[in-house]
């Protein structure tokens, strides 16, 4: 596998977890728990990008490198774009964005996904898994999948058009690895109509004819956070690996 760096996107601005990345799990904030399991991974470097001093003060407090970036992005692609161009990353350089929501990611799978683009036919690596539940099925913030036979994404959507999509959908985990010139080359491309449709960003990248390669994770990892109900879920799972 590839050297690669793992760059955590932070914004403190949420609307339905206000300050999301400083909010406490298990007497740490959120984002050194991202950190942490960053810094168990492979990776030879990671960076906590954000915008706002005050997640900036708490992540230099755990040691974490932190690059302060624009608050004008709409998405955490964006963010990392503008670090990969401050700290002169090469076009070829890999970086895997692990969103800074994520506190149970296994550090296995940042490695996983990292190695995807270990195979130059791939743009950019992520990871899905089989739907476990209706539940997630019926869930717009759960992401479906559709991969074909070489494991290439065909489609990304957040509802299923029939119930026939079970079969073949998977869920879809918010972790992506690319090159640095793959990642300025989706930035500075306007949206596309089916990405503002589903407010998928990913869409963007098969519209402009990118390979997004996907596997299936080795562990399946927990859920992101995004609400009080996956805070108190995110501190029974990581209460269990202590």
């Amino acid at each position: 596998m590839s050297d690669f760096a793992v760059v955590i996107p932070a914004r403190f601005a949420s609307v339905r977890l206000p300050g999301k990345p400083l909010r406490d799990i298990l007497g740490k904030p959120m984002i050194q728990h991202v950190y942490e399991r960053a810094i168990a991974s492979s990776a030879v470097e990671v960076v906590i990008a954000t915008d706002d001093r005050r997640i900036a003060d708490v992540a230099e407090g755990f040691g974490a490198t932190v690059c302060m970036t624009s608050a004008k992005h709409n998405s955490g692609s964006e963010r990392i774009a503008e670090v990969c161009d401050r700290l002169g990353w090469s076009d070829d350089r890999v970086v895997v964005n692990l969103q800074g929501d994520e506190p149970t990611m296994p550090p296995e799978l940042i490695d996983q996904c990292a190695a995807l683009l270990d195979d130059p036919s791939a743009d950019i690596g992520t990871l899905a898994s089989p739907i476990a539940s209706r539940e997630d099925l019926d869930n717009p913030n759960v992401v479906k999948a559709v991969a074909d036979a070489a494991g290439n994404a065909i489609y990304f959507r957040r509802a299923l058009v029939s119930p026939d999509d079970a079969a073949v959908a998977l869920h879809h985990h918010g972790i992506y690895a690319y090159r640095c010139g793959v990642l300025r080359r989706l930035v500075a491309a306007e949206p596309c109509d089916l990405e503002l449709s589903e407010r998928l960003e990913q869409l963007r990248a098969l519209h402009l004819g990118m390979t997004i390669r996907i596997a299936m994770p080795v562990v399946r990892p927990g859920a992101g956070v995004d609400t009080e109900q996956d805070l108190a879920q995110a501190a029974r799972s990581l209460r269990l690996r202590t």
